[in-house]
């Protein structure tokens, strides 16, 4: 099938070398012109590489060649910014926006608040080497961090937890699955709406046992790779 070889050709070009990450790619009409086939058939192959996490796509800007994915090992206590450095990575992190809101059914939930119970919430922007790759949205139990929003919250929160409450996060339960962005999200980090994401949500527990805050990340799918390690005992 003709999609199928022109995803190959691309693909090949990538993994040669010879498309650099962050290369953006000629417009769709070029393309189809060059291969000598539809805009639809160009699409289908685009949509294949999308993916594959070898290509992504900027709303109204086009095509891009994807960068390597950032690892990140879910065993282990990380901050964005430490796993990024050390895989020789540059990053910015840039607040959205922050209130104080009733919490809502998910964050009372994994909270463990009853209903109408005040939550600090907030939303972050990740970026990495330059581009957005990650939407961040917090949910912090307002009882544990008095006056919270009065603090810097676009650097590491675990810092700022444990040098003005004494808070330290124990342990973390993770729920990843597959997704897609809307348009709001999309719209923050510069992405099409509907594209493939990966959603990351985790439930922060401190030294108490007590779920201090509930973060939902929506990541570009081709951005991260997750790792875990895991120790079984005998039966």
């Amino acid at each position: 099938m003709q999609y199928i070889k022109i995803k190959n050709a691309i693909k090949e070009q990538i993994q040669s070398g010879q498309l650099a990450a962050g290369t953006k790619l000629p417009s769709e009409r070029k393309l189809s012109e060059s291969f000598k086939t539809t805009r639809v058939t160009l699409r289908e192959s685009l949509s294949l590489l999308e993916a594959d996490g070898l290509i992504y796509r900027e709303d109204r800007r086009g095509w891009f060649i994807a960068h390597q994915a950032l690892r990140i090992n879910l065993s282990v206590p990380f901050a964005f910014s430490s796993v990024a450095k050390a895989q020789g990575r540059s990053t910015m992190t840039e607040l959205d926006f922050a209130d104080s809101v009733m919490g809502n059914k998910e964050s009372t939930q994994y909270l463990s608040l009853p209903p109408f119970t005040e939550v600090f919430t907030f939303g972050r922007i990740h970026y990495l080497d330059g581009k957005a790759v990650m939407y961040a949205e917090h949910y912090v139990r307002a009882d544990r961090v008095p006056n919270l929003l009065q603090y810097p919250l676009d650097g590491d929160l675990s810092s700022l937890y444990r040098e003005h409450w004494q808070l330290n996060t124990a342990s973390c339960q993770y729920s990843v699955r597959s997704s897609t962005f809307d348009d709001e999200i999309a719209s923050k980090i510069k992405a099409t709406m509907g594209a493939p994401a990966l959603r990351i949500s985790k439930v922060n527990i401190d030294e108490a046992g007590i779920a201090q805050e509930y973060v939902v990340e929506h990541w570009r799918h081709n951005a991260v790779t997750l790792d875990m390690a895991v120790a079984f005992t005998a039966l």
